[in-house]
């Protein structure tokens, strides 16, 4: 494939080009990372302690004073709360602590180069140069993570082409270095990706004895005087958030915490889409603002599944005709139904 022919038709001209290559490097240890099929996975409550971790919520409420401004004009300006962009922002890169120091250039240039996900990677070395070319960051100070994912609040390439903003107005965007920009593209992204302005993301609600935990499944969304009808109440006896099309979401199976979460909730998943990631966020900012972390147990006491059990796990049920889709050792949405099938056909939860 002739890259520098597909950059010249997108328009990058050739002083973009010189400054972006002259010093490349191929990353070996992108590809090793990249290569990687990590064994274990984290369980939900293992994830929440670090991401949410006493330290963690103790800085971002620092955070949050010190740049209370750029939050709130984010806020005003986009509708998402100044304690959701301060905890996207602690989840992504420890509040600017670690938001990576890898050039983003030789990063996607490596992985384009590599082959595994090859097509993907030069679409965002396209995005990254027409950054540069932009005018928005210097070659230099284009770092991120090994993955391509830029800044403070790690947008990959074509992300910040399509939702990053100059709120300073100094004629640049810059996720990097200007806190207004920070916020107000991060406030931009979730508010066009779904955020509803005067929502919650969620809340950790109590079940009735009885409920049926399979419908407890992104498919199955009503309003919540509906879950109230069906017995689902708060923790403290508070009324429920209004929400017109809330799920509940069952993180850690039936033993562990249930949450009442709605369209924001989604829009931080669109944002990473992981359930731990958004709960993180949810609960984070809840924490930076003075309310309650998870108070029903986690069930510690139940280990994660490995990849080969959970391909084990997959292959089993492929043979009984509980079809769980390729053993890929990934517990996704065709997986989770077909063991959903199963233990309803032998009377479990």
């Amino acid at each position: 494939m002739n890259f520098r022919a597909t950059t010249r038709a997108a328009g990058i001209d050739e002083a973009t080009l010189r400054v972006a290559f002259a010093d490349a490097h191929y990353l070996p240890r992108v590809v090793e990372l990249d290569r990687a099929q990590p064994e274990f996975t984290r369980t939900v409550w293992d994830y929440l302690d670090s991401a949410v971790s006493p330290q963690r919520v103790a800085l971002g409420q620092d955070k949050l004073l010190q740049f209370r401004v750029e939050a709130d004009a984010a806020a005003a300006r986009y509708g998402v709360p100044p304690n959701i962009l301060v905890a996207i922002w602690g989840v992504e890169s420890n509040y600017g602590g670690n938001y990576g120091n890898i050039p983003t250039i030789d990063a996607l240039a490596t992985l384009g180069f590599e082959g595994r996900r090859g097509d993907w990677a030069r679409g965002q070395l396209l995005a990254a140069l027409k950054i540069l070319q932009n005018g928005d960051i210097d070659r230099a100070q284009m770092i991120g993570s090994w993955a391509g994912a830029m800044g403070q609040t790690q947008f990959l390439p074509s992300v910040f082409l399509d939702y990053a903003v100059d709120a300073d107005g100094d004629g640049r965007r810059d996720i990097w270095g200007s806190m207004a920009d920070v916020m107000a593209s991060t406030a931009n992204l979730l508010m066009r990706t779904g955020w509803q302005a005067d929502q919650p993301w969620g809340i950790e609600v109590q079940l009735p004895p009885g409920f049926d935990v399979g419908r407890a499944d992104v498919a199955v969304q009503q309003s919540t005087s509906q879950w109230m009808n069906e017995g689902v109440r708060t923790m403290d006896g508070a009324p429920l958030p209004e929400l017109t099309d809330g799920t509940i979401l069952l993180p850690a199976s039936v033993r562990g915490p249930a949450f009442l979460v709605g369209p924001n909730f989604r829009a931080i998943l669109r944002y990473n889409n992981s359930t731990s990631y958004a709960l993180a966020v949810g609960l984070l900012a809840q924490r930076l603002t003075g309310g309650p972390g998870v108070q029903a147990p986690w069930p510690r006491d139940l280990p994660a599944l490995t990849r080969p059990q959970l391909q084990a796990l997959q292959t089993g049920l492929n043979q009984r005709g509980f079809a769980s889709g390729a053993p890929d050792g990934v517990m996704g949405p065709v997986t989770r139904d077909g063991l959903r099938r199963y233990q309803r056909s032998v009377g479990l939860p």
